[in-house]
């Protein structure tokens, strides 16, 4: 398979890990709902925290709904930081900044996750989960900064 077309399939790859990651806080609610529901697919050591989350989740759609609009705007943000792979997607060399711009947000996530979760009361299980993002967003973002290295190395050549 040419190097272009790889480069472009594990992009694509990544806009839409990021657009799903990203719209699955519009019905987050509804998920929580239905997961507390399947109480075998938690853990044991997250089942009470997560149904304190759905509780204050419930209590605070009912009285304050404005609220989720934050959760909207979460999800477009998703959407829109996947949309900035267009211009990689189009032409890698030209735009691999893209590429390093969003491995370094995915090693930020580490510090953010470490700094605001005691302050927001997030249990340790659920930092590492959210660590876990940006340390398996890394590998396919890696592996395609490599891949344009590759491909500016070949046009150079021409």
């Amino acid at each position: 398979m040419q190097l272009i077309k790889k480069i472009r399939l594990l992009i694509i790859f990544f806009i839409i890990a990021l657009i799903l990651s990203g719209v699955t806080a519009f019905p987050v609610e509804t998920e929580l709902h239905w997961l507390l529901n399947n109480p075998s697919l938690v853990p044991a050591f997250a089942q009470k925290w997560l149904q304190d989350v759905y509780g204050a989740l419930v209590e605070t759609n009912a009285k304050y709904p404005m609220l989720a609009y934050g959760y909207d705007w979460l999800a477009f943000a998703h959407i829109v930081i996947a949309m900035a792979f267009i211009g990689p997607l189009k032409d890698p060399v030209k735009n691999k900044w893209i590429i390093d711009w969003a491995m370094l947000a995915c090693l930020a996530i580490i510090p953010l996750a470490f700094i605001a979760a005691p302050i927001r009361h997030i249990p340790l299980f659920h930092v590492i989960i959210d660590c876990s993002f940006g340390i398996i967003g890394l590998i396919p973002l890696a592996i395609c900064r490599k891949w344009i290295s590759q491909l500016e190395k070949n046009n150079s050549k021409v």
